[in-house]
């Protein structure tokens, strides 16, 4: 008992260093877009900031197009997420449920996309969408962030289908459901937590992404926030405050998602654990 105690007391003291370690870069940036240049300049940085300003975020905030850049990347990264989805859940029920021939074949090549580097793709990507006439057009981030995400979708998903048992959909076929009432009435409630789980990772990938918006978008306003950061920066010099506050402001979007989609997460896992 004690040894598991003394244990159980050492795996949370690493699980806190851990965690602020990770968390320390954030305090940073948040501790920073508050403070006046002067003190962030300076070469004795204060672990707690003795003066607070908020000249940063409003200078951010009323940034030539913010407001449009936000509205590129809601839409672009929600749209993204919800192709992704759809698709995802349509390709992980026959992969999960089905036996056919090529389906390893199919599933190697789905493993090999997931694990192949982003960047990588980004000259044939960039050669599609020059012949699809898609260049400096918000529909091909979509097309490559879904594409992006896709793999990870249907993989993960298809772990979630395969962990439901085949006879519940079987019973409310039984019971005078057609198949597809079945996944909708029986399956696709119980893929609550695989859902959320993709939503956010894909949400994540296409909200963060920098490469592809700088390369595909010409014009002004097709940028995306992650090119808005880089405008922080110019041959003068980089205004460390501005970049703060606005990165404060970018990950903002990040949290509140995943707020609301954690309480659906927890709200899924609490019915699948309540006997019908």
């Amino acid at each position: 008992m004690r040894t598991s105690r003394g244990k159980r007391i050492g795996f949370s003291v690493v699980a806190v260093v851990i965690g602020l370690v990770f968390l320390f870069p954030v305090y940073w940036m948040v501790s920073s877009s508050v403070k006046p240049n002067i003190d962030i300049l300076s070469t004795n940085y204060d672990l707690f900031p003795s003066s607070f300003t908020v000249q940063h975020f409003i200078d951010a905030v009323s940034a030539p197009d913010f407001l449009i850049f936000l509205r590129n990347s809601l839409f672009v990264s929600l749209s993204a997420v919800l192709c992704s989805l759809v698709f995802g859940v349509l390709m992980a029920v026959p992969l999960a449920r089905f036996r056919f021939k090529g389906r390893r074949g199919f599933l190697l090549l789905l493993l090999i996309a997931q694990l192949t580097p982003f960047e990588a793709m980004l000259i044939p990507m960039y050669l599609m969408m020059r012949d699809l006439n898609l260049l400096n057009e918000l529909p091909s981030l979509i097309l490559v962030y879904f594409a992006a995400t896709l793999p990870f979708t249907a993989w993960t998903l298809r772990g979630f289908v395969h962990g439901i048992p085949v006879d519940l959909e079987e019973s409310a076929m039984v019971d005078g459901c057609g198949r597809w009432q079945a996944f909708r009435r029986v399956t696709l409630p119980l893929l609550g937590p695989g859902l959320v789980a993709t939503a956010v990772y894909g949400f994540i990938t296409a909200w963060n992404e920098f490469l592809y918006a700088l390369v595909f978008m010409q014009d002004t306003d097709k940028f995306t926030l992650p090119v808005w950061l880089s405008t922080f920066q110019s041959v003068f010099g980089t205004d460390w405050g501005g970049t703060m506050a606005a990165s404060t402001l970018f990950t903002v979007p990040v949290v509140v998602f995943f707020l609301i989609v954690q309480r659906n997460l927890v709200a899924g896992v609490t019915a699948g654990a309540v006997k019908g």
